[in-house]
């Protein structure tokens, strides 16, 4: 088993948030032993203190991983405490948006294993889907390893390069955010079409939840989903004109949205 190394060297998590915390739960859940993981963390919950986990106790002298969690703007001044692992057998796993590789091994050491993740929110639910690249000293053995431990929260999609991580930031880093705004803009047009703020929502909230659960459970593609819905010359296709519109619908709109999410992406790795 590859949590084996992790279970015998251990793990050092820097910073335990959200996406920490549901990375550290799916960890413990899947029998990583919580005396094998040392975290820091200067804000504490009381569920963290209360998982046996080293905490604020230093490190090991050579641990399997170190896994950076905290959020890009605190990167540069947490990663001197970690220098002493740079250039070593320590594989580091980054999931911050916007700090390169390159960024690492300037900060850690040319020779150091780095696996940068792109995880998102539904991580928290054990839903998230994380795309992960490697430098080549991490290897094929550092990215087996990786993605066993972002298999803690979801699924994991191996990319060809980090020239990608940008594109994943924009569809699913960002992504559950377009979605939580969808279940906004539905309930306010319910409104104006009559309905009360709460049942327009309950029902724009359960509707995106349904479909996304019918979407996860379903063998076939989204676009026959949605022909399954929709009843020619119906109601839901007089909505889909209106939302496959070429030049006002959703493809050219989200093409949008997702291009400037890069974009940001890659403005904040330079």
């Amino acid at each position: 088993m590859l949590l084996d190394v992790v279970a015998r060297d251990g793990l050092v998590l820097l910073g335990c948030g959200k996406m920490g915390t549901a990375l550290l739960t799916g960890w413990l859940a899947a029998g990583v032993p919580a005396t094998s993981v040392w975290v820091i963390e200067p804000h504490p919950t009381d569920w963290l203190k209360a998982t046996g986990v080293h905490l604020n106790q230093g490190m090991p002298p050579a641990p399997a991983v170190a896994l950076l969690a905290v959020k890009p703007q605190m990167m540069g001044a947490a990663l001197p405490a970690l220098q002493a692992l740079g250039n070593g057998t320590t594989l580091f796993i980054s999931i911050a948006a916007g700090t390169s590789i390159a960024t690492f091994e300037a900060a850690l050491g040319a020779r150091t294993p780095i696996v940068r993740t792109m995880p998102n929110t539904p991580a928290m639910v054990g839903r998230g889907i994380t795309g992960i690249c490697a430098n080549s000293h991490a290897g094929a053995d550092g990215l087996a390893l990786a993605h066993q431990l972002m298999l803690a929260v979801g699924q994991v999609v191996e990319l060809d390069g980090e020239h990608q991580i940008d594109a994943v930031t924009g569809v699913s880093g960002s992504g559950p955010a377009y979605v939580f705004h969808l279940i906004e803009a539905m309930a306010a047009a319910g409104e104006a079409e009559g309905l009360s703020p709460d049942i327009a929502m309950k029902l724009a909230r359960a509707t995106v939840c349904g479909a996304g659960e019918l979407a996860y459970q379903s063998s076939e593609p989204a676009s026959q989903l949605r022909i399954n819905v929709t009843s020619p010359g119906g109601t839901t296709a007089a909505a889909l004109a209106v939302l496959m519109d070429p030049d006002t619908g959703f493809p050219p709109l989200l093409k949008r949205a997702v291009k400037v999410a890069a974009d940001r992406g890659r403005e904040l790795g330079k």
